[in-house]
């Protein structure tokens, strides 16, 4: 039972756009020895719009690899098309990845049946364990309460990933849906209030850049101590929003970048930072104790 600080995974890249393989391995590395709980490869924040199904199957092979047991590997598999989707998290099950996580079909916006039965088709075909994941915010497809504790009830299918920001849902989704299933935050603002109501975890951007402090906040939301891990929130509160002024995962990219851990590169669509933008997030990252190298970059 996944549990704690889960991080979405950023994947490095040169300037020229390839996979930057000995970056993403650093960072794999970093974040066990940092604690954290998992990381998610190749979800949103891993470009996984702009890599090639080959790139993709790779950077979750590779993953699963390096991590040799000693941290969660949940393969980000989700698409717009069933048939993609299973390809992929078959793929995520060779490859021996721990856990899926699934994005709604975006762009062609099924119906709460459609979105049912895409999911219970791969959890029925592929024996991994899946987890959901709803981000209306992108995909302009919510996945009801209702559909959740309907797809609740299949084995495999064993978490959400909620990026609503709604913490009215926390409450149906912990009582209703059996103890067995976990609800992650995928919101970083209001991931502390979602596991102090019930939630098991966050799935968090912030934590590609202060691990420690997000596997912090976690700990103390878990256990219930709601002074220490609001405390910590607000703490970070600057940065949860610093690292959304642009699409993500632009501002996060630049900010590891900023941090000498991985280079500049950026697929298009997606950017560079704009240097408007910058300064503040530079401003915040000191703020909230990033160490900045005083040496070039990677």
């Amino acid at each position: 039972m996944i549990k704690g600080s889960i991080v979405a995974l950023v994947t490095p890249m040169h300037a020229s756009g390839e996979i930057d393989w000995v970056a993403l391995e650093a960072l794999v590395e970093w974040h066990i020895e940092l604690g954290t709980a998992a990381l998610v490869v190749v979800g949103t924040t891993g470009e996984s719009a702009t890599l090639g199904f080959d790139e993709h199957k790779r950077v979750v092979s590779q993953c699963v690899a390096w991590a040799r047991g000693r941290i969660v590997i949940i393969a980000g598999t989700g698409a717009n098309c069933t048939r993609e989707a299973l390809e992929l998290t078959e793929s995520a099950l060779a490859s021996k990845a721990d856990a899926c996580l699934l994005v709604t079909p975006y762009y062609n916006k099924p119906t709460q049946e459609g979105l049912y039965q895409h999911y219970a088709t791969i959890a029925k075909h592929v024996p991994i364990p899946q987890i959901l994941y709803n981000v209306p915010g992108r995909t302009c497809c919510d996945l009801s309460v209702e559909t959740t504790l309907r797809l609740a009830k299949i084995a495999n299918i064993i978490g959400l990933k909620d990026a609503t920001g709604d913490l009215e849902r926390v409450r149906p989704i912990v009582e209703q849906a059996g103890d067995d299933f976990r609800l992650y935050s995928g919101e970083d603002a209001t991931a502390a209030e979602l596991i102090l109501r019930g939630g098991h975890g966050s799935i968090s951007v912030t934590a590609n850049v202060v691990p420690d402090q997000s596997v912090a906040m976690c700990q103390k939301a878990l256990a219930g101590d709601e002074a220490g891990a609001r405390a910590l929130n607000d703490h970070l509160m600057p940065l949860h929003r610093a690292l959304f002024v642009e699409s993500n995962p632009i501002p996060v990219k630049w900010a590891l970048y900023e941090m000498g851990r991985i280079s500049d590169g950026i697929r298009l669509p997606l950017t560079p930072l704009s240097e408007a933008a910058r300064p503040g997030l530079r401003e915040v990252l000191e703020e909230v104790g990033c160490a900045l190298p005083q040496v070039a970059h990677v």
